[in-house]
């Protein structure tokens, strides 16, 4: 019983520890940096402040190599590869949310994410497509990264990107 109490003292003081962290310090210890904000490929402004909201626009993963993901899902690339360039999608935008606020610790929550994929007509896995951005706003901001959602599928997206994804959140002064 001691033994089972000691461990669960040693869980609590690591989530307590963890609740503590900065959202930049959580993406340390998950091995993640932001990129550089990408430009925008149109005529468009990656983010938009209006009183405590901050909407971003999407964005469209790139690679280590600066250039856009591309292929369609269910076809091109796999739901795990998609997914996985939604989290990049997630990390582009917290780099342009930091960018517009100073520090992501300013996040008071993450209030939206739009999700669109670029799939087949027969794929129906778009919101676990999404959940890779999801995901990583929940790691990266705790309580205050759960978010209402749309995960859409579309017929395609800009530079044959997998995947777009969008947010709104809310910040502090």
């Amino acid at each position: 019983m001691r033994r089972i109490l000691l461990v669960l003292f040693s869980f609590t003081g690591v989530l307590a520890a963890a609740a503590e962290a900065t959202p930049e310090q959580r993406l340390a210890a998950l091995g993640l940096a932001l990129p550089e904000i990408p430009a925008a490929i149109a005529n468009y402004v990656p983010a938009v402040r209006s009183g405590p909201l901050v909407f971003l626009a999407g964005q469209i993963a790139r690679g280590p190599d600066g250039k856009f993901l591309a292929g369609k899902v269910g076809r091109d690339c796999t739901e795990a590869e998609a997914a996985a360039a939604a989290r990049v999608c997630a990390l582009q935008l917290l780099a342009v949310l930091k960018a517009q606020v100073g520090e992501l610790s300013r996040v008071k929550r993450i209030v939206r994410v739009g999700g669109f994929v670029n799939c087949t007509e027969d794929f129906t896995a778009q919101p676990k497509v999404v959940n890779g951005a999801s995901d990583l706003l929940v790691a990266v901001f705790g309580a205050a990264g759960k978010h209402a959602r749309a995960a859409v599928g579309v017929n395609s997206l800009p530079a044959g990107a997998p995947v777009e994804i969008e947010l709104i959140a809310e910040v502090t002064d």
